[in-house]
Order: structure tokens, then sequence, then C-alpha cells
């Protein structure tokens, strides 16, 4: 069941050489273990006001979403309209397809090719080792698949409730930053999102490895459902701190696209997943993406990035990723202009 981690990185696990900064001289200073102060509950947002409240509460649940995206970047939301049905069954659904034999999800043919990945074919150290495995499955995947099985019926269900709050949330923060809310219907269609499903297997070494990299959301906004186990961290006031699961929301994280369209008035924030050692964890989230010609344009009359298209933006974040061994992300596109 478990992609062959220990055979295939198995130098970078078991050799005595400790990565320090002198062996692996350009690793971000957020990619060092620090220890998490505290666990915290991410503000809470009941998202049922934006249509079922008074015009005041519709203000104040469009001012908490804001404030949540400028100061933490992260923020959980409430009564958002997807059943617990529909999300227990996107689970369970999501848990049977990664109990197949590593031979036979690896090849799978029922998403596009390439849809399955696990661990870093580019880590160098154990640093750069992302514990964990995913189906990163296009739109057009589940949309397009004729298959009527229950996982892709489910997972219809899952993004299309995913890509209607995404639009909800998305318009709320593009009128409060003094933007057209309707560009993300007419830039982000269907056929340009994705959904991702993650497992994070038991790690032998979780003071070591992490499940997923520190790392920034290469989207407009991102959905995640996570189950219990916890595990998810982000970077609040410069630490690290650790994210109380909350059964009944769903986490939403701004990505680097509305950072840049913001002119930066909304934060993407760094996170992490860290590896248990006797416990799996699984998730799914829904990324809000642009199609690739898409231009991003900072607003205000000083921007801070300049224009670029989603295909320029993911092509230098593979080069670096290739190159580096990590995403570089937003500085790349810095506007020296001002």
């Amino acid at each position: 069941m478990d992609p062959p981690f220990n055979e295939i990185y198995k130098n970078l696990l078991f050799k005595q050489i400790t990565n320090t900064e002198n062996s692996v001289p350009q690793i971000p200073f957020s990619f060092s273990i620090t220890a998490v102060v505290e666990e915290v509950e991410l503000p809470v947002i009941d998202v049922s006001r934006l249509i079922d409240g008074a015009e005041k509460e519709r203000e104040i649940c469009k001012e908490e979403i804001t404030r949540a995206s400028r100061e933490w970047g992260f923020f959980q939301v409430i009564n958002h309209g997807i059943s617990m049905d529909v999300l227990e069954k996107m689970r369970q659904e999501q848990i049977r397809v990664f109990r197949e034999p590593f031979d036979k999800k690896s090849k799978s043919e029922r998403f596009s090719a390439g849809s399955y990945r696990w661990g870093t074919p580019s880590a160098t150290c154990l640093r750069q080792l992302s514990w964990s495995e995913a189906f990163h499955v296009p739109m057009t995947d589940i949309s397009d698949n004729k298959d009527f099985t229950t996982l892709r019926s489910t997972m219809e269900k899952f993004a299309s409730e995913s890509e209607a709050l995404a639009y909800t949330l998305a318009e709320v923060l593009a009128e409060k930053s003094g933007r057209k809310s309707n560009f993300f219907k007419e830039k982000c269609v269907r056929n340009t999102c994705y959904l991702r499903m993650n497992r994070y297997p038991p790690c032998p070494k979780p003071s070591e490895v992490y499940g997923l990299m520190p790392h920034t959301d290469s989207d407009f906004l991102t959905i995640l459902y996570q189950d219990q186990v916890g595990g998810l961290q982000l970077i609040k006031d410069n630490r690290w701190i650790a994210v109380k699961p909350n059964p009944r929301a769903l986490i939403i994280n701004i990505g680097d696209l509305f950072q840049a369209w913001s002119n930066g008035m909304y934060k993407s924030v760094e996170h992490r997943v860290m590896t248990n050692p006797t416990v799996e964890r699984f998730s799914t989230a829904y990324f809000l993406c642009p199609s690739y010609d898409a231009v991003i344009e900072c607003s205000g009359d000083c921007p801070t990035y300049r224009n670029f298209s989603f295909r320029e933006f993911r092509q230098q974040v593979q080069e670096d990723v290739k190159k580096l061994g990590y995403k570089v992300g937003l500085p790349r596109f810095v506007n020296h202009l001002y």
C-alpha cells in the first residue's frame, strides 16, 4: 500500500551526515525545524451570513473574511454549504483509493498521466523530502470521466460545491480590495482548477522529515478538508504554529496569485505538514486557479509585483524546484521600478 519511501530514499534516511547549513547551503530558514510554541484555532467565520444574513450581518462577515486574509492568510469557515455527508463520503472514497497496492494506484488510468505523485524526486536532503502521496486531479478529469464510480461522483459533488464556495469568498475579497469581482468566473473556469487528495503515511523519522515541505500555494485560493489527526502548521508573527483541527470547519488559505493581485493586501502564508510516527493523515484540497494565459495584474499606483501570466509563474516555480530543491515564488516577480 505505502510508496517505497524506505527503499528509494534510504540514502537520505540512513546516512550519518547531518544536514547542516554547510552541507545544504541554499536551504531556506523556514525549512529548519523550530519549536512550535502553541496549537491555535484559526479564525472561525460563519459564511452562511453572506446568503441568509441581513445587510449588516453580511458586511460584518465580509470584514471578518478580509481581516483574516490580511492578518493570517488562513481562516476556517463553518456553515459553508458543503454537507457533512459529502465530506464524509469524500474521506471514505479517498481512503479506499489510497488503500490500493502501490503498483496499482501508481499506474492507475482513472485520472490523466502524472496525477499520482509521491515523495520528492528532486530531494537531496531530508529537509526537501515530503513523506506523502497524492492524486493531483485536474477538474476536467472529473467532469469528462464517464466511469460513474462512487469515487468520481463523490469528487464531482465535492468539487462543484467547493467551486461555489471559492467563487463566493474570492468575490468578497475582490470587492474589499477594490477589484472587479467577476474576474474569477471569467478567468478561473472549471477546466483550470484542481482537486488534490493527500495521504500522509506514518513516518519513522517524524522529527526529521516533513509530510509536506514548507511552501505557499500557487493559486488564488485553497479550500482544505482535513481529518482530525492534525499536522498542519503555518507561520504567524515569524514563528511556526500548529493548527488545531475543527471537525465542523473547512480551512481556507490565500494563494500567491491573490497576494500579487491584491498588491500584498492579502497574505499567502508559508505552511507545512508534519509527519506522525504511528498515525496516517488524510486531506482533500480544492485549488482555485486561472487559465495558464491569464495575466495577474497587481493593483494600485505603486504595484509591488510586475504583471505575469500564470504559465510564467508555474514555469518559474518548476525551474526553481528543479535547480534549488524548493520553491521561491513571488519574490521572483517583484517590481523593481518602484
